[in-house]
């Protein structure tokens, strides 16, 4: 199987921990997509993922799947190793519901900051740009890592006592954060020593 994707972007980093936790790295193929070129946009692309988005994971069988989450899903459920989205129904429902969370209110609320109140891309990329949805965005992430961080406090993870697909949205929602300037709050302990932990994981370090 094949994943196109551009290095240094938060979302392939999403697919890249999956696959490292599963240990499965070498088991697919990487392809380059020139994003700051405009290839995702061509038609060849489009052809395969009409959101024009990476990463996209290519199977043997020429099926195309988009979206970190439908992704991890369906490598979770193909490679051995600890499930990443929960085995009991209880477990999944409470994973998806914070990995939800993660993404909506830190990943993507990040993405409109950077995409729409700063220069983003560049000004062949970033062809319409809305600075105000963009700064109300920034306080909906910061907002977003208060709440992490209160969950952290009652908990070694961010949808339970084990790491799972939550985590690493989390943790590639701060990795964006960082590298577009949304700072975490000076005062968010739990969150930061979270972030530490996770940094240091093999899937992440090694």
């Amino acid at each position: 199987m094949k994943i196109y994707e551009t290095t240094g972007f938060p979302n392939p980093l999403r697919v890249r921990i999956a696959l490292a936790e599963k240990g499965a790295t070498n088991k697919v193929i990487f392809v380059p997509v020139d994003v700051m070129g405009g290839e995702h946009r061509t038609s060849a692309f489009k052809a395969k993922n009409p959101d024009a988005t990476v990463p996209l994971l290519e199977l043997d069988d020429g099926t195309c799947i988009a979206h970190c989450n439908a992704i991890t899903e369906y490598l979770d459920g193909i490679f051995d190793g600890p499930s990443l989205t929960g085995t009991s129904p209880k477990e999944r429902a409470v994973i998806a519901m914070m990995n939800i969370r993660a993404e909506s209110g830190l990943m993507n609320a990040v993405g409109a900051y950077f995409h729409h109140a700063t220069q983003g891309l560049g000004p062949d990329l970033e062809t319409w740009q809305c600075p105000d949805w963009g700064s109300k965005q920034k306080e909906v992430a910061q907002l977003t890592m208060i709440y992490l961080d209160g969950v952290l406090t009652e908990s070694d993870f961010v949808a339970g006592n084990r790491f799972t697909v939550a985590d690493i949205t989390a943790y590639a929602g701060l990795v964006f954060a960082e590298f577009a300037k949304v700072e975490i709050p000076e005062n968010l302990r739990a969150l930061k020593a979270w972030r530490d932990r996770v940094a240091a994981r093999p899937s992440i370090n090694g």
